[in-house]
């Protein structure tokens, strides 16, 4: 009787065992076709980067992220240097984080994020690196759903105000766009549109760009999760 007890408690430890490492298999190989399906995607070109970012927020507004670039790998080969597929120009807000919105890990994007997603010499200065010594082939300017600068610019228009402190300045840079528009939201892309514009007159830029060797998109976060390409 003994010796029966013991039998079925090893034989029912074997099988629980062998389900363990079964799942365990099977979560490697999910993994593994996850990060093959991301990476073999070609980010040389701006096209191809664009794919990679809707790719990767496909991925994200489906729950399914995988954030395969933060390994122990990964950071000692980001030692030797940096080459992001993309510059993404976005707004500070909390709820808009270009790395997790794209399915991004580190090295991957090129990051400038203002409130507002408006550009200053210095953010045009941080693009001009982005594309003269890290080669990005695409930059993203990215607004999104209830921007709090947008509707801070909108309503001092609203109210025909005006704002003296810091972030006043950021108001003034979107006020053209609100004039232009109906409400909030349609601020909000008129406000990218300018942002383009802008970046689009400075002649380091502008010089990529007339060469093919920079595309400028526009898109717009809805905090579902999931991004507009213009």
């Amino acid at each position: 009787m003994k010796k029966t007890v013991v039998s079925i408690f090893l034989l029912l430890t074997l099988i629980i065992s062998g389900c363990g490492s079964k799942d365990k298999e099977e979560n490697v190989k999910v993994t593994s076709k996850n990060e093959t399906r991301l990476e073999t995607i070609d980010v040389s070109t701006a096209d191809g980067a664009l794919d990679r970012l809707k790719s990767g927020n496909e991925a994200f507004v489906k729950g399914k992220s995988e954030m395969i670039h933060i390994s122990k790998d990964r950071r000692e080969d980001l030692e030797k240097g940096q080459n992001p597929f993309a510059i993404v120009v976005s707004c500070s807000d909390s709820r808009v984080t270009p790395a997790h919105v794209f399915d991004t890990g580190l090295g991957d994007i090129f990051e400038i994020r203002l409130a507002g997603n408006v550009v200053d010499d210095l953010a045009l200065g941080s693009i001009e690196y982005g594309v003269e010594h890290l080669e990005s082939p695409l930059l993203l300017v990215m607004g999104h759903e209830n921007c709090g600068a947008v509707t801070a610019a909108y309503n001092c228009v609203k109210d025909n105000k005006e704002d003296t402190s810091n972030i006043g300045r950021i108001v003034e840079e979107i006020k053209p766009s609100v004039l232009e528009s109906k409400d909030i939201e349609e601020a909000s892309h008129k406000n990218v549109e300018a942002v383009i514009k802008k970046i689009e007159e400075d002649q380091c830029i502008k010089k990529y760009v007339d060469e093919g060797k920079l595309k400028i998109v526009g898109a717009y976060y809805n905090l579902n999760g999931e991004v507009t390409f213009n």
